[in-house]
C-alpha cells in the first residue's frame, strides 16, 4: 500500500543544472508556520499534518526533487499560541545541494505546473533511529521568508513519524474534532535533529478562522 498525496510538479534550468520542485495541490491552508524567535512553531490539522508528513517521505526518497510548502498565505488557527513574521517551507534531500541564497532565483524561474501524485511505499516508515552523536541531523536555515530544511534520507524518514503521529494519534478521533488536550510533537536541537534552532514545535490545532487575503505573498 502507498501514501498518497496530490502535487504539482514544475522544472526550472538554473547555474547550468535542471530543478525539479514539487508542490501539494491544493495548498496546505491548514498549517502555518511561524519564525517565533529561536523556536520556530507551526499549526496543523489532521489532514495538513499527513500530507506533511508524506511529502516529509519524499523528500528521503528522493533525491533531485525540491519540496516547496507555501505556508504564509495559509488560513490562521483559532488558537494560533506562536508569534513572528509567517515561513514557507522548503525540504531538501542534501544531495541536491540547494543554497538558500538559491532560492528566490529558482522559484522566479520555474516553468509551468503539471499534476503529480505522490507515492510512497508505506515500508518508508519508521526507520530505526541510532544514538544522537552518531546519527545525522537536519540542517535548518532562514532565508527569504523562507525556512529550509536539507538532510539525509534517514534524518527525514525518522522525523517525518513526527507529523503522522499528530494525524493518526492524536486525542480525539475525526478530522476536524476539536479535542480537550493539548496535542503537540517536537524536532529538538539537543536532542540531535536539528543543527541552528533550538526546536521546530508543531501543535495540532482543529479550528481554523476563514481565509484572509496576504498582501505581498507571491505565489
Amino acid at each position: 500500500m502507498a501514501l498518497k498525496v496530490r502535487a504539482q510538479l514544475r522544472h526550472a534550468r538554473l547555474d547550468g543544472r535542471e530543478w525539479r520542485v514539487l508542490r501539494p495541490d491544493p495548498a496546505l491552508d491548514t498549517a502555518v508556520l511561524y519564525e517565533n524567535g529561536p523556536w520556530p512553531g507551526m499549526c496543523v490539522d489532521r489532514r495538513a499534518a499527513y500530507r506533511i508528513g508524506v511529502l516529509w517521505l519524499l523528500a528521503a526518497r528522493s533525491r533531485h526533487t525540491v519540496i516547496h510548502l507555501p505556508l504564509r498565505a495559509s488560513r490562521t488557527p483559532a488558537e494560533p499560541e506562536f508569534t513572528g513574521r509567517r515561513l514557507d517551507l522548503v525540504l531538501s534531500h542534501h544531495t541536491a545541494q540547494l543554497r538558500p541564497s538559491q532560492w528566490p532565483r529558482l522559484r522566479a524561474a520555474l516553468g509551468p505546473a503539471r499534476p503529480h501524485t505522490v507515492r510512497v511505499p508505506a515500508d518508508r516508515r519508521p526507520v530505526e533511529w541510532p544514538c544522537w552523536r552518531t546519527r545525522d541531523r537536519l540542517y535548518d536555515r532562514i532565508h527569504a521568508d523562507t525556512m529550509f530544511l536539507t538532510g539525509s534520507a534517514a534524518v527525514f524518514r525518522h522525523t517525518a513519524e513526527y507529523f503522522f503521529a499528530l494525524a493518526f494519534r492524536a486525542p480525539g478521533s475525526a478530522p476536524g474534532e476539536e479535542t480537550a488536550h493539548h496535542a503537540c510533537t517536537e524536532l529538538y536541537g539537543s536532542a540531535g535533529e536539528l543543527v541552528n534552532s533550538d526546536c521546530l514545535h508543531v501543535l495540532y490545532r482543529a479550528h481554523w478562522l476563514p481565509r484572509a487575503r496576504l498582501v505581498g505573498v507571491p505565489d
